[in-house]
């Protein structure tokens, strides 16, 4: 970053803060309204604090230099700075009180309104930096967990085998095999690796699905590809998650405040349909399930029990057969029937193990079935599992080890494709077949 770039990067990173910074002093006059009576000439009020807010604000941070850390989301100093900045705002507020600048009925609700600058200010500065601290650690652990590059090595010769080796090396590539135009090399298997013939673009796709994915293909120096360097990679279409740091941000906002309000709304129907499900054969009302999460990593998934407890006795996975399903009890069958066994999923997407909106969680056991006839299953876990999905809406539930194959296909459009926008179309989808009584 050039000097230049570096002062608008301060510049802009400044200008944000002291937005939030207002944002949270005009939370804190209206929470100081809030628990007082009428306030003659409130308006006058609120414009004194906020243009002190922004006069204190750019102080304090000016003084405190916090824009100077440009690692600041993920740096002690900065987060340091940046309350140092707070305290010197409030310094601010607060001789403004004592000087009569701005004039609040009583000391009580001055003290009430400087309490609260100073929290939500707080809030309001840091909540954003947790946020994408916490993003970006994720993706940090999603990268290690899945990425390596899927990566064929071009040509046959000793060039190309030692750019094998040196690649699978670096712990960057996961080398498929070699990629070669002479259909007689074909099927014939150098070092352990097999080669792989194309000779056209469509023939590459082709051998591009077969193989589960290719993220990029490896040149030799001196042969051709997208740059110098023996292994500068020529990109190709990859089953890459679409949605930006950003988006998954608001994503995840939306999921923590979504799911603790209807926790909160349908508590009282998640209490009765506990009740019930006890009562019917004392077995327990909570049924925890082992599923694969982002990163390949295992969760408990929560339903209300919808089937005897005995439903597994053998020890093979076996999977939901319908409303025929012997094994369900009869308040199973209507939870089912109605969606409220997926109820305590709630917590799930509010803990983090879930979202609103991904693909279906599945157990190890069917995933590994699944990924023996097409690993690109494994691409599925850049983003979290959804409580509902675009392939649930189009495929319906999946029985079979041939519907779990096409509904990977319809997921994997899915994680291509996905913003917000997608998201918001699907819960609505979601929401008016689950209330016309349509079965998924």
């Amino acid at each position: 970053m050039d000097a230049k770039q570096g002062k608008k990067t301060m510049l802009r990173r400044a200008l944000m803060d002291t937005v939030l910074s207002v944002l949270g002093s005009l939370a804190a006059i209206l929470s100081m309204r809030a628990v007082s009576e009428a306030v003659p000439g409130f308006i006058h009020i609120v414009t004194g604090w906020l243009l002190a807010a922004v006069v204190f604000s750019v102080i304090g941070l000016l003084i405190t230099r916090s824009g100077d850390v440009v690692t600041r989301y993920a740096s002690l100093r900065g987060y340091s700075r940046l309350f140092n900045a707070i305290l010197v705002k409030e310094a601010g507020m607060i001789l403004m009180l004592v000087l009569g600048l701005v004039k609040l009925p009583s000391i009580p609700l001055a003290l009430v309104a400087v309490l609260a600058d100073i929290i939500l200010t707080a809030v309001a500065l840091f909540s954003p930096r947790l946020l994408v601290r916490s993003v970006r650690r994720e993706e940090r652990e999603i990268k290690a967990a899945t990425g390596r590059l899927n990566a064929l090595v071009s040509g046959t010769d000793d060039a190309a085998v030692a750019l094998a080796d040196e690649a699978e090396t670096s712990s960057n590539y996961n080398i498929l095999g070699y990629l070669s135009t002479d259909p007689s090399q074909a099927g014939k298997v150098i070092g352990e690796r097999i080669v792989y013939f194309a000779a056209s673009n469509e023939a590459l796709e082709e051998l591009q699905w077969r193989l589960g994915g290719i993220d990029c293909i490896l040149f030799p120096k001196g042969r051709g590809g997208s740059g110098p360097g023996a292994t500068e990679p020529d990109k190709m279409p990859a089953n890459n998650d679409s949605m930006s740091l950003a988006g998954h941000a608001v994503k995840r906002a939306i999921d923590i405040a979504g799911s603790g309000v209807l926790m909160l709304i349908f508590s009282p129907l998640a209490a009765i349909s506990a009740l019930a499900v006890k009562l019917e054969d004392g077995g327990p009302a909570i049924y925890r399930q082992e599923r694969l999460g982002r990163g390949g990593k295992p969760f408990n998934i929560l339903k209300f029990r919808s089937m005897r407890i005995d439903a597994e006795a053998a020890g093979t996975p076996a999977l939901y057969s319908g409303d025929d399903d012997p094994r369900l009890t009869k308040v199973g069958k209507f939870l089912r029937q109605h969606h409220l066994d997926e109820l305590p999923q709630l917590w799930n997407v509010f803990r983090g193990d879930m979202s609103f909106i991904g693909y279906r969680p599945e157990r190890r056991y069917y995933i590994d079935q699944i990924m023996a006839v097409n690993p690109r299953y494994a691409y599925l876990f850049q983003i979290r599992p959804g409580v509902t999905s675009y392939a649930t809406l189009y495929n319906g539930y999946t029985d079979t080890l041939d519907k779990m194959l096409t509904r990977l296909d319809l997921d994997l459009y899915y994680l291509r494709n996905h913003s917000l926008w997608f998201d918001a179309r699907l819960l609505a989808l979601t929401f008016l077949r689950i209330v016309g009584g349509k079965k998924f």
